[in-house]
This record gives structure tokens, C-alpha cells and sequence, in this order.
């Protein structure tokens, strides 16, 4: 990975917060709770962010990324600060659009409980996962299912992650191949996180771009029930990471420097109490801002703006906010908990006002 990591030994009073940063939203990884991070912090700093052109909530995906996706490229170009929006990476035209110094980082998931989730998510949009009643089932002979022809629509039902960084998710695994694949994100990527471990990755984030802890407190956002968790026979796993070999191999070596960058920087008792702060802030905002003090179900929640879209067979849970906030309060609890697609598009009316874009 790019060695820029030496804001991590520095104290908040003689560093500078990074302000110029891309993220590679992959699917399925938690990907809208960091993504909701970065748009509030482009808010508190009055940053721009590279939003999709017209209408759209993705950045081109699933095709390559092109400049030309963004909003206002044409006079804006290296003056946005933050982008984050669902893209297909594609490193030469992202550098069309953001500043030269961008931080650029991502986050990965283990690719079994990955696939789960996006079998639940794409269950009626992927033609791989139509047919098949469950993801055991699938797993059991995938090629049944699944058809190259078709691979566009298929790209959240085999190797995601590698598809998301811009690779193609059904090339033969050889091991040359995987390893200049691999040396080229270190070459591209300052940052990778890992999903199973988000509050370490926040804290390293928070760290890394010399931000303050506010800056990366979150809610847990585009979640389902716990309900619509498929339960993976031992077998199923194993067969996950023969379907899905590239991510597999990707996730396995970006845990590696993962835990090695924290251990050669922050270090881990350091980690800890960074995490135990993080969370004693979490507990304090739900008690402040949400009704109940819990999630709930999409049919719970009064407030059109709040219900997250729904997706496949899952329901994803949301929030409500709690009554009688006073202006400042609700306007810091409601960025906290507002779904992604109604936060982009707040973002749009804040930074094009001229071109008045509905909520979905």
C-alpha cells in the first residue's frame, strides 16, 4: 500500500485533516455507514463531493467509471473534495476529477457472509440467484445457475469486490494473476478496512486522516432483519471460497496488512481505548436521537424521508427520529440515520440548487 500513513503518529494538534478523499463504495462491506460518514463530514467542512450526473445514485455502475458521470465535471474538475458514490473503479478517470493528493481507501468483507447478503439483497435482480431457492442451494452447483453470458447482471454472485475494483470477476485464477492485482491496489489504495472489524476501522480511519472522533461516529444503516439470515452449511463456506477465489484471496491478504498497519502505528491497547470512546459516544447519540432507542421496521417508520429503499427479499431496518429535538440537535441527529439515497440527494439540492432533484 501507498506509505502515507504518518498523520497516524501524530496528535490532532500538529497534523492537518485530510479533506481530499475517495472511496471506493464496494457492495455489500458497510459500505453505506462509511459513505454516510464522509457525507457529513463534507457538510460540517463545506467540502464538495463528486455526486452522479442528472439523477442517479451510482457513479456509472456497473460499468467502468467515467469522468464524465459526475456532476458539473465539465468547470468542476480537481476541485471536488470527497467521492464516494457506488462506482466501478477506474483509477485514470477518477484522477480526471478529484485533486492529485487524494487519499484514496476502501473496505472489504469476508466473501461468505458477503455473498449471503447480496443473495438476499439481489435475489430478484441477479438471473445467478432467481432460480435457486436459497444460497445453499446455489452453492451446490453454481454453474447451474450462473451464466457468463449474463455476467453484467451477475456481478453481485460472484467475486463482488473484484468486480467493484474494477477486475474481471471471471478470469481464470492463476496465481501470477492475483498477485499483480493485488500489488497493483497496494500501488492505487492508502487504506483498506475490514468490515468485521468497524469500529478498528474507524478508529484507523479517524487516525489516518488526522479527524476527530465526531467526525467518524455512526449508526448501523442499510441492515436487514435478523430473520432473513440464511444459516450456511460448513460445506456451503467452504464452496464460497472456491465460487469466489479472487475475493477470497483478497480479503485474506488485505486482513493481513490490516492488523499490521494498526499494530506498527496506533497499536492495540491504544486501539482499544479509541474503540471503547467511539462506542460511549454511539450509546449517548441513540439515547439523543432515536425514537425508542432502537432500530425498527421499514412499515414502523411515519417519516417518508427516513424509510431506507428496500431491496430483494430482505427488509432493511431504519430509524425514527426521537420527538421535541431542538433545530441543532435534529439537524445532527437526522444526518446520522437519514438512508443513503435521500442523503444524496440533499446533498444534490445543497450543491446544485439550480437543478431540483426528487427523494426516492
Amino acid at each position: 500500500m501507498r506509505k502515507i500513513f504518518h498523520l497516524l503518529n501524530a496528535t490532532l494538534t500538529d497534523c492537518q485533516p485530510v479533506t481530499n478523499v475517495m472511496f471506493l463504495k464496494t457492495h455489500k462491506t458497510g459500505s453505506s455507514v462509511v459513505l454516510n460518514i464522509l457525507f457529513r463530514f463534507a457538510e460540517n467542512n463545506h467540502l464538495m463531493v463528486a455526486l452522479p450526473a442528472g439523477k442517479g445514485f451510482h457513479l456509472g455502475h456497473p460499468g467502468p467509471f467515467r469522468a464524465k458521470q459526475v456532476e458539473g465535471f465539465d468547470t468542476m474538475a480537481h476541485k471536488y473534495n470527497i467521492m464516494c458514490n457506488h462506482l466501478r473503479f477506474n483509477f485514470s478517470e477518477v484522477a480526471k476529477v478529484m485533486p492529485n493528493n487524494t487519499f484514496y481507501f476502501t473496505i472489504l468483507r469476508n466473501p461468505i457472509t458477503l455473498l449471503e447478503s447480496s443473495f438476499a439483497y439481489n435475489k430478484r435482480s441477479a438471473p445467478a440467484f432467481q432460480k435457486s431457492k436459497n444460497l445453499n442451494e446455489f452453492l451446490a452447483s453454481p454453474w447451474t445457475y450462473y451464466n457468463r453470458t449474463f455476467s453484467l447482471y451477475n456481478i453481485h454472485a460472484r467475486n463482488t469486490m473484484w468486480y467493484d475494483f474494477g477486475y474481471d470477476n471471471n478470469a481464470e485464477d492463476k496465481e501470477d494473476y492475483v498477485h499483480s492485482i493485488l500489488e497493483d491496489i497496494e500501488q492505487k489504495f492508502q487504506l483498506i478496512l475490514i468490515t468485521e472489524y468497524f469500529d478498528e476501522s474507524m478508529v484507523l480511519l479517524k487516525n489516518t486522516l488526522c479527524w476527530e472522533l465526531e467526525d467518524v461516529v455512526y449508526f448501523k444503516l442499510n441492515f436487514r432483519t435478523q430473520e432473513s439470515i440464511q444459516n450456511l452449511t460448513q460445506e456451503s463456506k467452504e464452496r464460497v471460497k472456491e465460487w469466489c477465489s479472487f475475493d477470497w484471496k483478497l480479503y485474506k491478504h488485505f486482513n493481513r496488512t490490516f492488523w499490521k498497519t494498526i499494530k506498527e502505528t496506533i497499536g492495540m491497547a491504544k486501539m482499544q481505548k479509541e474503540i471503547e470512546l467511539l462506542r460511549a459516544r454511539q450509546r449517548e447519540l441513540t439515547g439523543i436521537c432515536v425514537q425508542n432507542g432502537t432500530s425498527m421496521h421499514n412499515s414502523q417508520i411515519e417519516d417518508s424521508h427516513l424509510k431506507p429503499f428496500q431491496s430483494g427479499v430482505a427488509e432493511i431496518m431504519g430509524y425514527s427520529l426521537k420527538p421535541g429535538l431542538d433545530n441543532e440537535t435534529m439537524r445532527v441527529c437526522h444526518r446520522l440515520i437519514v438512508p443513503e439515497t435521500q442523503h444524496t440527494a440533499l446533498l444534490y439540492a445543497k450543491q446544485f440548487p439550480e437543478k431540483p432533484r426528487k427523494l426516492r
